[in-house]
């Protein structure tokens, strides 16, 4: 399901990064008492009364020449047409200002749903003062305190209402993966030698795909559906007007897919930015499948697969589960192994293993390697069941979690992956105390 996204939109120094640690519950964003601090959007996933959504920060609009001053202000249009509710904070301190003006009328523009936060409401004297706001014509003025914590919940009772109606109707025999990868990596040639026909925009350069496409096949019976996304550029350089959705559609297609293909260049080789773009679909705990495109380009030898693979499993060791598979977009080569390999990874994610079984592995385990001591104190490990799948998780009794130390957790995660399948699948592990 793609949950509805909420942008914190406003001047500077009006309290947006404190607002937004506030919604998601930690100190995520940057928060120093002067202007500009916060200059890129800065992504959470927050929850409120049950509902989830993707809360964005952005830096302080103004309409000043300085050309730091016009990409904050493009990074906060970007997370504008991003939004499905706009959150505009104000200073009940400053009163109505010409900027606050501006900005109201920027989002009136929208017709979206807009809420007017005016923060700094600590006492009662100053929520009274908060009715010159209604002049901006945004309807009610909800008076909040970021740092206090005061009317925070009136706002997302506000925020929640305005969520637009989840209209997914995702069949549940479909398997949906997503192509993912910086630009110009070759994603829409892939789709469209997968699909047989050109059903996306081909070219070479970079940024020609804009939108995440859906399209629907079915390969030896099984049903798939493949989004081709837009080139995940870094933040700082998504600025271009055609580029604005590009991020956040990305985002949205790894989302509502079961597996991802993360796509490398060949001809390039691997990029900081191709680590970025695979941290997105592993922190989802999405299946991931490690595509490595244009393999007709580069000068090989006999061991040209094993060293670049190496090279892989050097950058990416938190992914070290994922498949690797060599293919060529221009020639065709290999590229028909993709579904069973979707396939095949779908399963691994979907796959139940009874608590018995899992506790015959936690005995065995415990035999092998015994469990790590803190300050004189032994972690001991009771139980172990299966709680979910899609990723496979997995719930861990033991008599303090915080014992539980990460090396011993990655032990357990190893154990489970010689034991069973879950190639392509990101497993987790949640320590809990025995009751």
């Amino acid at each position: 399901m793609v949950l509805p996204v909420v942008a914190i939109v406003g001047q500077p120094n009006v309290g947006k990064s404190t607002l937004f640690n506030r919604i998601i519950n930690q100190r995520l964003a940057i928060v120093e008492d002067k202007p500009g601090v916060t200059r890129d959007r800065n992504y959470a996933q927050a929850e409120w009364m049950g509902h989830k959504f993707d809360l964005i920060d952005t830096g302080g609009i103004t309409w000043e020449g300085g050309k730091i001053e016009e990409e904050i202000r493009a990074q906060a249009e970007i997370a504008i047409e991003e939004a499905d509710v706009i959150v505009m904070l104000t200073n009940v301190v400053n009163h109505v200002t010409d900027l606050d003006e501006r900005i109201a009328h920027l989002l009136y523009r929208t017709k979206k749903p807009v809420i007017l936060a005016v923060n700094k409401a600590d006492n009662p004297e100053q929520r009274s003062d908060i009715y010159d706001f209604y002049s901006l014509g945004l309807g009610d003025p909800i008076p909040v305190s970021s740092s206090h914590g005061t009317g925070i919940g009136d706002l997302l009772d506000e925020i929640v209402n305005d969520f637009p109606e989840d209209k997914s109707t995702e069949a549940d025999d479909v398997i949906s993966f997503s192509v993912i990868g910086r630009p110009n990596v070759g994603k829409s040639s892939i789709v469209n030698k997968l699909l047989g026909e050109d059903r996306v925009i081909v070219a070479n350069e970079e940024g020609t795909t804009r939108d995440a496409v859906d399209t629907p096949f079915i390969h030896d019976g099984v049903k798939f559906k493949v989004v081709d996304t837009a080139g995940i550029r870094r933040r700082g350089k998504v600025y271009e007007k055609t580029e604005k959705y590009s991020v956040m559609r990305a985002m949205s297609a790894i989302e509502r897919s079961d597996v991802v293909l993360l796509v490398l260049d060949a001809s390039t080789g691997i990029r900081e930015q191709d680590k970025h773009v695979a941290g997105y679909a592993h922190e989802a705990g999405r299946g991931i499948i490690i595509v490595v495109n244009k393999w007709d380009l580069p000068k090989k030898n006999s061991t040209s697969a094993k060293e670049f693979e190496r090279e892989i499993r050097e950058e990416f060791q938190y992914l070290d589960y994922a498949p690797i598979l060599f293919v060529s977009a221009k020639t065709g080569q290999r590229l028909d192994q993709i579904p069973n390999m979707v396939k095949e990874v779908y399963d691994n994610q979907n796959q139940r293993i009874q608590s018995s079984v899992l506790n015959d592995l936690l005995l065995e385990a415990s035999k092998l390697v015994p469990t790590p001591m803190v300050k004189g104190k032994r972690l001991r490990v009771y139980y172990m069941t299966q709680v979910s799948t899609n990723p496979p998780t997995f719930v861990v009794f033991v008599n303090d979690p915080e014992l539980m130390h990460f090396s011993y957790e990655r032990f357990l995660i190893n154990q489970l992956r010689q034991n069973f399948d879950f190639t392509g699948t990101p497993i987790k592990i949640l320590p809990r105390k025995r009751k």
